[in-house]
């Protein structure tokens, strides 16, 4: 991603503009005729994709920490530039600093001191979370560090915004001021959600019992149960909304955050793995720290349960800053750190990286597939000097494993560079990023008819992030998700060379929105919200044939768009009505009677607010007559039908 938009907090403001841009883009609707004849041939046609749908991820807009990672607490370990006492708040008439004098590791020189300042009654101090906890009917796993002469019981509380615990367990602790201890319990349980988000997370003592009258926090973490039940695992409220679009792959770790504002500051990924108190985190470059709770063996492990293909970028030299990127010697080791990174992830015990996975809990080698060398490198001046970093990670990357197949983090016409990529040797993809208004992508809905075939790509990220006039789009709404599925169409009608393809950002925490619009939206009140493109990626990626096959037409694309497919016995047509009238369509698929038919629709500028899924697919069956199936879309609406 290359650029941010503003992000209007208040409602009000939001649908004023929206309302204002609706009224100047409506005189540009044009009726259209109906009555399209589409005949689907049975046979022949070229392979799709098996990957061709998928997922990108990159911490931003608090989509990892905050969001997507389970642990729920902020600034718990004291990590970034000047993280300061951001999200804690002290109890009683206790008071509490950043203590820079009792490191909880060398990764973590930092904890939280809370003082009794001569009191005999409770102390402690309380987190706020990232804008809030949410608190649902669940069980809650906390782990925690003391530090301190202490003996007896501490209280870990959830409590609401009227002061009611939620939730609250006991935990016995015997330690000393000499060093930290570590304590568990699985034990709070929530018995029924909150009102609101506005929860805190408290951690009190008796300090009558605290020798020093004080004590020392380290690194505690609040889970709700994760995804799968994986230790240190997703939110399970996310990773299933995740889950249910049925993406084929990952793009990781991002995206700009793999980038990093200077060296010392980008995504290095041996500092993501381990236990927790050996990872640093860093200042992310979306304005704020990154905990790494959420690492590179996690997103491998988010994979596996999944069953996502992992795209792995590493980094290539390029930082954020308009400086260029470093080349030459300078950045041999940077590619031996890759290569590093690659033995960690696939190499078996006897290796020195391997064997330092299997002592993280995971013997058995992971696979990848796929690495792309760095991320937008057509920006920032990356594209002086991008030829010849790109081909010292290509040598050394397949000399050393030369099934994996590798990316450039360019291609001609992506968005913010020049319109050029590089030379890249066969069997390599190229990266093509596209954020434009529901126009451009309707005039790019032919692109890949004439692409090199080549010069295979990977769609690493696309998005509808403006009206045709130019201003923000802050909700993604049904004309821009509609010419995604255009876009969509005009891709996996060539999926024999659009290899992959992914829509960016992925999520969005509504109250720390630094892009949009975004797929998933959530906050600690209302949950997780479906966006409208969230609809159509589902839609797309949950109904994909194996082999894409030819169809008949008595007239040209526009308004209405299409593409069909198969797997085995099963046809899908997929259709796109990018216009406000109602379009009519006989379909013929030989030997099909029956089918499943999802209509995704809305006016041309209704969005899904936070908490509110005003527009959902709606899904009926249908039957066809001599396999002649008649169908009328909605305006503004994407259609999927599924036959066997």
């Amino acid at each position: 991603m290359s650029f941010k938009h503003a992000w209007p907090k208040d409602r009000d403001t939001i649908m004023a503009s929206l309302a204002t841009t609706a009224t100047a883009l409506l005189a540009l609707a044009v009726p259209y005729a109906s009555a399209i004849n589409l005949k689907v041939s049975s046979s022949g046609g070229n392979a799709s994709s098996p990957l061709l749908y998928g997922l990108m991820i990159e911490d931003i807009s608090n989509s990892i920490d905050g969001g997507l990672y389970g642990q729920t607490l902020q600034n718990n370990g004291f990590q970034g530039d000047s993280p300061g006492l951001t999200a804690w708040t002290a109890i009683g008439l206790s008071t509490i600093s950043q203590d820079n004098s009792s490191a909880l590791s060398d990764a973590l020189p930092s904890s939280l001191l809370i003082k009794s300042n001569g009191t005999s009654g409770t102390v402690g101090a309380s987190n706020s979370g990232y804008g809030g906890i949410r608190v649902l009917p669940d069980h809650y796993a906390n782990y925690f560090y003391v530090k301190g002469s202490y003996n007896g019981n501490v209280t870990l509380s959830l409590v609401g915004s009227d002061g009611g615990v939620l939730a609250s367990t006991h935990v016995s602790v015997n330690s000393n001021s000499s060093a930290f201890g570590y304590y568990e319990t699985y034990d709070m349980y929530a018995g029924k959600a909150a009102a609101n988000g506005n929860n805190t997370w408290q951690f009190t003592f008796d300090a009558s019992l605290a020798t020093d009258g004080q004590l020392n926090l380290g690194l505690p973490q609040l889970f709700p149960t994760t995804y799968k039940g994986r230790f240190n695992g997703m939110n399970n409220e996310i990773a299933t909304v995740i889950d249910e679009i049925g993406g084929k792959f990952l793009r990781l770790p991002g995206g700009n955050n793999l980038e990093g504002a200077s060296t010392p500051d980008r995504w290095i990924w041996n500092n993501t793995i381990g236990p927790l108190i050996d990872r640093p985190g860093r200042q992310g470059d979306w304005t704020y720290p990154n905990t790494d709770g959420m690492g590179l063996i996690e997103y491998l492990y988010w994979c596996q349960d999944m069953s996502l293909e992992p795209v792995l970028a590493v980094w290539d030299g390029l930082v954020l800053a308009d400086s260029g990127a470093i080349s030459g010697d300078e950045l041999k080791p940077y590619v031996q750190d890759s290569l590093n990174e690659l033995e960690y992830l696939t190499g078996d015990t006897s290796t020195e990286w391997g064997a330092l996975r299997a002592s993280h809990g995971h013997p058995d080698p992971f696979h990848i597939n796929y690495v792309e060398i760095g991320n937008e490198d057509m920006l920032n001046k990356g594209l002086d000097n991008y030829q010849s970093r790109f081909d010292m990670y290509y040598e050394a990357v397949h000399a050393a494993y030369p099934n994996i197949t590798i990316i450039s983090s360019v291609a001609p016409g992506s968005t913010g560079g020049n319109g050029s990529g590089i030379n890249v040797p066969e069997g390599a993809y190229q990266d093509l990023h596209q954020y434009l208004p529901p126009k451009d992508f309707i005039a790019k809905f032919n692109t890949f008819d004439n692409w090199d075939r080549s010069q295979p790509l990977l769609v690493g990220e696309y998005a509808s992030t403006t009206f045709d006039n130019g201003s923000a789009t802050i909700w993604t709404n049904m004309m821009g998700s509609v010419s995604e599925a255009v876009y969509m169409i005009g891709m996996e009608r060539n999926s024999d060379v659009v290899k992959m393809a992914c829509y960016a950002p992925l999520l969005e925490h509504f109250d720390r929105a630094e892009w949009s619009p975004d797929l998933i939206g959530f906050d600690a009140t209302t949950g997780v919200t479906r966006s409208t493109s969230y609809f159509v990626q589902q839609m797309f990626a949950s109904n994909k044939g194996d082999t894409i096959l030819s169809v008949e037409s008595d007239t040209g694309f526009g308004p209405v768009y299409w593409v069909a497919s198969s797997a085995g016995s099963t046809n899908f047509v997929k259709l796109a009505n990018y216009g406000g009238d109602e379009q009519n369509v006989t379909l013929t698929l030989d030997g099909k009677t029956s089918g499943s038919l999802a209509v995704l629709s809305g006016g041309q500028y209704e969005s899904n607010y936070p908490g509110q899924e005003n527009v959902k697919p709606v899904v009926t069956e249908v039957t066809g007559s001599n396999g002649t199936f008649s169908i009328s879309l909605p305006g503004w609406s994407v259609a999927v039908l599924s036959a066997e």
